[in-house]
């Protein structure tokens, strides 16, 4: 016998109530709208890939959480974990006929199954960022500060977040310049991304496992206290921009910023609050290898991934759990029947004229219309009895500061 149907979402997905949907809607506005101050191109595509392109990452932690499935033809085929494979089939698929540079924008839902904690999901929503086909450090410039902008606009202030930045390349030199051969370098950057998420002699023994001496080991440990970049041109250049931009103070340096994708290749970074409550608030960097794994042609790439979860959270402790509730708007009731048709052509006028209107679908009495109304979230009211279809003339009511006003029916 069948057990019974469960009223709850499958574990770690989400469903969105109209009071959720306020603040998803708040976060993807922002989204929306740095993107187009930055003239960044909105693309979209399929939620369902073939398991091999999700896949290419093997070996990797992204690779075993993976839900896929087979069709009834057999194919291998998996929900997308990130967008970034989707965007390098699509842009290898016709790399002959795009003009370069790209500056593309979605808001994907992603899935991965994975342990949850405080900020993550196996649902969750993912604004990208990326700029393909350009080589300068604008295109960094760019991608950060962009998202920088969509903070701002969701109204957190400079001080409740920070940009750490490193850069593979760089990291990638120092190991080098210590006797770390090349062959090693994605091995220890995978180990070197798990610190402060396991105890250091853990981090040890990944390194033994991957080929390094005991001195070898030491000297990784001792390059993860790097505090200068004065070396590396490209963060140097980097904080230059930044300055002039108007963002040099959201970003600092942070050799441990590692990214785990083996796709990374040169500038990294991620963002997090300044309190260290949440998990990264986004993260992306440098990634100019990754159409050649899936056959296209090399090409120089930029982008970030942005999730909708931390985001969130962290604006309701910041503003508040009400703050994306902005009354707006105008409710319109009436008495009885005889003002329906009154109410409804009001309704359409207003509506035409730019306003958004919650009309009453059916008659009730005033006082139950004005609780609900100022329960709403509407910011003005407007009540029709049989003497305002007289005059021809109602009032409307300011909810919070009760002022009313006449306005012609």
């Amino acid at each position: 016998m069948a057990g019974e149907i469960s009223f709850e979402a499958p574990r770690g997905m989400r469903d969105f109530y109209p009071s959720d949907m306020i603040w998803r809607n708040k976060v993807f506005d922002a989204f929306r709208a740095a993107a187009k101050a930055a003239d960044f191109s909105p693309y979209d595509a399929c939620v369902v890939e073939s398991y091999e392109l999700l896949a290419r990452k093997a070996g990797e932690e992204v690779g075993e959480q993976i839900y896929h499935f087979y069709d009834k033809s057999e194919r291998h085929l998996a929900l997308r974990a990130e967008m970034t494979p989707t965007l390098a089939r699509m842009v290898a698929q016709r790399q002959k006929e795009l003009a370069f540079p790209l500056k593309w924008t979605t808001i994907a839902q992603c899935f991965r199954y994975e342990r949850m904690t405080k900020g993550r999901k196996r649902e969750h929503y993912q604004w990208n960022l990326d700029i393909i086909g350009e080589e300068s450090t604008l295109a960094e410039v760019e991608v950060i500060g962009t998202a920088i902008d969509a903070l701002r606009r969701m109204g957190l202030k400079d001080e409740d977040f920070k940009v750490h930045v490193s850069s593979r390349a760089y990291l990638g030199k120092l190991l080098s310049e210590s006797g770390i051969a090349p062959e090693r370098h994605t091995q220890v950057f995978l180990a070197l991304d798990k610190r402060g998420k396991m105890p250091d002699s853990e981090i040890a023994a990944m390194l033994n496992d991957g080929g390094l001496s005991e001195q070898e080991i030491e000297s990784t440990f001792k390059i993860m206290d790097t505090k200068g970049y004065s070396s590396c041109e490209e963060l140097s250049d980097l904080f230059h921009l930044a300055e002039i931009a108007g963002f040099a103070q959201c970003l600092e340096f942070d050799i441990s910023v590692i990214r785990g994708l083996s796709y990374y290749t040169g500038i990294v970074f991620e963002c997090f609050d300044t309190k260290g409550e949440f998990r990264a608030i986004f993260g992306g960097g440098r990634y100019d290898n990754l159409l050649t794994t899936i056959g296209g042609e090399q090409t120089s790439a930029v982008g970030l991934g942005f999730g909708d979860v931390v985001v969130t959270e962290l604006l309701k402790g910041r503003l508040g759990e009400n703050a994306a509730s902005v009354p707006n708007g105008i409710a319109i009731g009436f008495m009885t029947d005889s003002e329906r048709e009154s109410a409804l052509r009001l309704a359409y006028r207003l509506r035409r004229e730019g306003e958004n209107v919650n009309l009453a679908l059916r008659a009730q009495k005033p006082k139950k219309f004005f609780a609900r109304s100022s329960e709403s979230n509407a910011a003005k009211a407007i009540f029709i009895g049989p003497d305002d279809v007289a005059k021809g003339v109602a009032r409307i009511k300011d909810l919070a500061t009760r002022q009313e006003e006449p306005i012609c029916l």
